[in-house]
């Protein structure tokens, strides 16, 4: 059923109200809505509703969820992480679509409706990952809406044949054309990002780049990426994700590189890694660009941590920029919610009439608390369809 009528419930602004929602969408939120008698009603026992979670970044295909302990000795290095999960993957029969909807149901459970996920592209295993993702993102259809990024994990001019493959992943749906460091793993900025643009241009594709680069290197490759953005008209589709260089260099270049992506509608994603230098959520919304939050990789041969709870991730933000006040801890919340929705540029969302009826109940005061202390979900609802009650799926979820 996509029809509702959900009860007593408390807004985050803390009024009292009902949500009715009609084929999917929320048709009105008021206090004392009435239904036909056939529609399924729901009692929020005075709950905090809060729009589905939204993750802005994680990687689906890499997950190891719903399997054995996976034994990390691998190297220090990025090239270390790259080559050791290569090597792995092609011997150790991982199976990207398995595994990428155990990891999407689990998101589903703790009230994350939205994801994007980048999915590894290279010349050893081709696009047999995205194809496992899609067969996710089918799989789960009218439940989750998982938008894919093809991603040059192993690097793009360094391994030839993998900008062809990545054309070929656009042209058979990937949503997103993913890039990686330009200059330390490409070592060549401007051909790299010539040819990373000009497929995003030839196939209309918004673009999401990992730089890790920190510093002014960071900051250089940042400036070739705004250029580039500018002169194709890129603006409101470029985002740079875990943006280390913004963390790492003197106020005055921040300053600098903040307004140019102000202008340019350039987002940032952070997953606020504690071992980091990280973009600050106060300076990023204070120049007026769109910061949000991600997990990255979840249980994989990269990092044994991660979650799929968004309030959880939200948490480590706040901590991560010593958000304290309630206000502030509500930034953190907008980095997996409206923040994230609007960067990815998820369609209909929040509590507004029109909106996807994507809708999370959990036991708390407010939003601060519900972040702070990780609140349990009471009630998950996914297009207008119960999915999930108090930690476990239900229905087609379930099944």
């Amino acid at each position: 059923m996509t029809d509702l009528l959900l009860n007593n419930v408390r807004l985050p602004d803390g009024t009292a109200a009902d949500v009715l929602v009609s084929r999917g969408r929320i048709e009105r939120i008021g206090p004392n809505l009435q239904a036909p008698a056939e529609v399924p009603r729901e009692s929020g026992e005075g709950a905090l509703l809060l729009p589905g979670l939204v993750e802005g970044h994680t990687h689906l295909d890499k997950t190891t969820w719903d399997s054995p302990w996976y034994v990390n000795q691998v190297g220090p290095a990025l090239t270390d992480r790259i080559d050791n999960e290569r090597a792995w993957r092609a011997t150790s029969g991982h199976d990207a679509a398995a595994h990428s909807r155990a990891l999407a149901l689990a998101f589903l459970r703790e009230g994350t409706t939205r994801i994007r996920s980048h999915v590894d592209v290279d010349t050893d295993a081709g696009l047999r990952h995205l194809d496992g993702v899609h067969q996710t993102r089918q799989a789960l259809a009218g439940l989750v809406e998982i938008q894919t990024v093809a991603f040059p994990q192993s690097g793009l001019l360094i391994r030839p044949g993998t900008a062809a493959l990545l054309d070929e992943a656009l042209a058979q749906g990937a949503d997103v054309l993913g890039g990686l460091d330009p200059s330390a793993i490409d070592r060549d900025p401007a051909q790299s990002l010539d040819v990373l643009f000009g497929l995003a241009d030839k196939h209309g594709k918004p673009i999401d780049i990992h730089l890790h680069e920190p510093g002014d290197l960071g900051a250089f490759t940042l400036d070739l990426i705004l250029d580039r953005t500018q002169a194709l008209g890129l603006a409101g589709r470029v985002v740079i994700s875990h943006a280390f260089c913004l963390g790492g260099v003197d106020a005055k270049r921040l300053d600098g590189l903040l307004k140019r992506m102000a202008t340019l509608d350039v987002a940032v994603l952070t997953t606020a890694p504690p071992s980091r230098p990280v973009p600050a959520v106060r300076a990023c919304r204070e120049a007026g660009v769109t910061i949000f939050g991600g997990n990255d990789g979840i249980r994989d041969t990269w990092t044994p941590y991660g979650s799929p709870d968004m309030l959880a991730r939200a948490m480590m933000i706040g901590l991560r920029n010593d958000l304290r006040r309630d206000d502030e801890v509500q930034w953190a919340f907008d980095c997996v919610s409206a923040s994230a929705a609007r960067a990815c540029g998820f369609a209909d969302y929040g509590l507004t009439p029109g909106a996807r009826a994507d809708l999370v109940l959990v036991q708390a005061s407010g939003v601060a608390e519900a972040v702070a202390q990780r609140a349990p979900r009471r009630l998950v609802v996914s297009g207008g369809r119960v999915v999930a009650r108090h930690g476990q799926l239900l229905g087609d979820a379930a099944a």
